[in-house]
């Protein structure tokens, strides 16, 4: 099944904190002088426009990224804020940057990044947004599948942002398997798993399966909106981080509550925890 668009979700609270802390690592990642490599196992497009009619159709972007764009925000969120400023001109705010650009923003010029797509839609997309950039490699494969014959990498440094659209229930644990896999052949990298709350079951049994893995350092980190409930929709999201730096726990212990009064003051709630410690 490929009919999700995330063209009519993009720069929505989910996008913020992913953003945020795909942003945080690669900051982190560049405090060493070596090489790393970016692998995206659900690239997307690349940017979106938030004036586009689906992106105007939900407005999920105005409960999002519109909430923090024109206030104070901690020096931490700096990184993330200029790759959104990068693809606006003035105080507009039009386009919205999907991972992969956020990535880029990121990258010296001795990183890589590796992007997999396999929507036939979004694809060709992907490959205009970075039309002969020599630090990126395109692939119209599956996410899992790729990643698997990618690792290790020659770099032995960088970070695998897993990110599916979860439109089907065998998603959840199909991410589990990804990173069963993909931890044997490379136990050092840096893993960033997107998930939605939609049922709060489907969250808990990934974790399950997380957990039996065996692996150590797993660090959970969500914002949710709403309270959970058994009704359809997105109550909340957040990031399951293998290995992440070791500055990553404070500093969203500390942006984590300021995005929840800016984008859900009344309903929101908040919550850094350690899935299995060091």
């Amino acid at each position: 099944m490929l009919s999700y668009r995330h063209s009519f979700h993009a720069g929505n609270h989910a996008d913020v904190v992913k953003h945020i802390v795909q942003s945080l690592i690669l900051d982190a990642l560049k405090q060493k002088d070596k090489p790393f490599v970016y692998h995206d196992t659900h690239a997307g497009v690349g940017r979106y426009d938030l004036t586009h009619e689906w992106s105007e159709k939900t407005g999920e972007y105005k409960q999002g990224i519109a909430r923090i764009w024109d206030t104070a925000q901690p020096e931490e969120v700096s990184s993330y804020l200029q790759a959104v400023t990068n693809l606006n001109h003035g105080e507009e705010l039009r386009y919205y940057p999907g991972s992969p650009r956020v990535a880029r923003a990121h990258l010296r010029p001795n990183d890589r990044m590796v992007l997999t797509e396999l929507h036939p839609s979004d694809f060709p997309l992907l490959e205009q947004e970075f039309h002969r950039d020599r630090q990126v490699s395109m692939h119209q494969k599956d996410g899992f599948a790729h990643l698997k014959a990618c690792l290790p990498p020659k770099e032995r440094r960088g970070l695998v942002l897993i990110d599916p659209p979860y439109e089907l229930a065998h998603e959840y644990q199909d991410v589990v398997k990804a990173i069963a896999q993909s931890y044997k052949r490379w136990s050092t990298g840096v893993y960033a798993i997107w998930y939605p709350v939609v049922y709060r079951s489907n969250i808990d049994d990934m974790l399950e399966g997380l957990q039996d893995l065996g692996i150590r350092k797993i660090l959970q980190i969500e914002l949710g909106v709403s309270p959970d409930s058994e009704e359809r929709g997105m109550t909340a999201s957040g990031m399951i981080v293998i290995n992440p730096p070791w500055k990553l726990e404070s500093q969203m212990r500390d942006i984590l509550p300021r995005l929840q009064q800016a984008i859900a003051p009344a309903t929101g709630f908040s919550k850094v925890e350690w899935i299995v410690p060091e």
